[in-house]
C-alpha cells in the first residue's frame, strides 16, 4: 500500500472531535478488505475484528485516534462568526488560517486578523484570545446567519504536501498516521495465519477526552492492546521540553507507568529482534493517550503505547516522517505474531 497517498486521503477529510462521520465512512470502507466484519459502535467508532476461529482466542486490540482538532461557532456577529476550540486548537497559531465551515455545502473562510500596520507595538506581541477571533465567510449578516447555525463544526483547511523525501506535513496528522500504520500492518499481515482475534478500532473524540477508547475497549475487552499516537519530536527551540526522539528514527516504544512492563518489553525485544528502526521514549505519567484509559478498562488491559514522531503539533503544519509510520506498521504486524505464537505453546 502506498503510505502516502492513504494518508492524503484521510488527512484531507474533515472530522473534527465529535463530528467525524466523513472520515469513519471512509475508513470502515478501508478496514473491509482486511476484517471479518467491520461496524459502528454508539459514539462513532470504527471497529474491525479478524477472527482466528479459535474458541475463547486472546484478544488484540489495535488503537488510534481519527478526530482531529477543530472549532465549533457560537455566534453571528455582523456577519463574522464567534467560535470556540473542539479539542486544543492553539490560539498562537490560528490568526489568518483558512477554515473549512461543515455546513452543507461547506463554507471557507479566514480568521481574522489586523495587520500590523494599525497595531501598537505592544499589541504585535501580545496571543490573541480564541473569544477575542472571528471568521470571515464574506457574507453579509443577514445570509451568515441563514446559512450558519450555532453549533456548527469547522476544521483547518490544509492540504497533506512533500517537505523534503518521506518528510509530509499538514492538518490531523495527528493522529491519522497512527490508523495509516495499522493500515500497512493489516496489509503484511494479510496472508499470515494468526490464532489470536485481532481487533482494530479508529477511535474518535479522543481530543476531548478520550472518549471513543474508553467506550470501544471496554466493550471489546481486549487481553492486550497496543495504542498508536504521535509523539514530540525533538527541535531545537524546545529546550525546556524533554523530548529526544527525533523525525525519521523510527517508531517510539514508550516506557512509564501508564504502559504494561512485561507487554512494553516484548515490543523492544521485537524491534532490536527485526531490526525495526526505533527509540524509546519515557513517559513517567499520564501519557495523554488513549493509553490512559484502556489501561483502566474493566479489571485492566495489557497496554502498550507506540509513539510516532511529530513536529509542530496541533497546527495546520504538523510534520511527520514516512519512514516512521512504516516502522510503527511493522512493529505492529510482528507483535500481532507474536501474541499469537504464544498460543502454540
Amino acid at each position: 500500500m502506498d503510505i502516502k497517498e492513504i494518508l492524503t486521503e484521510l488527512c484531507e477529510l474533515p472530522g473534527p472531535a465529535g463530528f467525524e462521520e466523513p472520515v469513519t465512512a471512509r475508513v470502515k470502507e478501508l478496514l473491509g478488505p482486511y476484517m471479518d466484519d467491520v461496524w459502528l459502535d454508539t459514539l462513532g467508532n470504527v471497529i474491525g475484528v479478524r477472527k482466528s476461529g479459535k474458541e475463547n482466542a486472546t484478544k488484540l486490540l489495535f488503537d488510534a485516534h481519527i478526530d482531529e482538532i477543530g472549532l465549533i461557532v457560537t455566534g453571528v456577529e455582523e456577519g463574522f462568526l464567534r467560535f470556540d476550540r473542539l479539542g486544543g486548537l492553539d490560539a498562537r497559531v490560528i490568526p489568518a488560517s483558512s477554515v473549512m465551515i461543515l455546513t452543507d455545502p461547506p463554507l471557507y473562510g479566514v480568521i481574522s486578523v489586523l495587520p500590523p500596520h494599525i497595531l501598537k507595538a505592544e499589541e504585535t506581541e501580545k496571543v490573541i484570545k480564541i473569544e477575542d477571533m472571528l471568521i470571515d465567510i464574506g457574507l453579509s449578516h443577514e445570509e451568515a446567519v441563514k446559512r450558519v447555525t450555532p453549533g456548527t463544526p469547522g476544521v483547518l483547511d490544509y492540504g497533506i504536501r512533500s517537505v523534503r523525501d518521506s518528510l509530509i506535513c499538514g492538518k490531523a496528522l495527528d493522529d491519522r498516521v497512527g490508523l495509516a500504520a495499522i493500515l500497512y500492518a493489516l496489509e503484511l499481515l494479510k496472508e499470515y495465519e494468526l490464532e489470536i482475534d485481532l481487533y482494530v478500532m479508529a477511535s474518535v473524540q479522543e481530543e476531548v477526552g478520550l472518549r471513543g477508547a474508553s467506550a470501544g475497549a471496554y466493550a471489546i475487552a481486549p487481553d492486550y492492546c497496543v495504542i498508536i499516537d504521535v509523539d514530540h519530536a525533538k527541535t531545537p527551540d524546545a529546550k525546556s521540553f524533554e523530548a529526544n526522539e527525533k523525525l525519521g528514527d523510527g517508531v517510539i516504544i514508550t516506557r512509564g507507568p501508564n504502559m504494561n512492563p512485561a507487554f512494553t518489553k516484548t515490543a523492544h525485544t521485537l524491534a532490536k529482534e527485526n531490526e525495526i528502526k526505533h527509540q524509546i521514549g519515557v513517559t513517567p505519567g499520564n501519557s495523554g493517550t488513549n493509553a490512559r484509559v484502556v489501561q483502566i478498562s474493566r479489571e485492566g488491559v495489557a497496554t502498550a503505547l507506540l509513539g510516532i514522531p511529530m513536529k509542530y503539533m496541533h497546527s495546520a503544519n504538523e510534520v511527520a516522517a514516512l519512514d516512521d509510520v512504516e516502522s510503527t506498521g511493522k512493529l505492529l504486524c510482528e507483535i500481532a505474531k507474536a501474541i499469537s505464537g504464544e498460543m502454540d505453546s
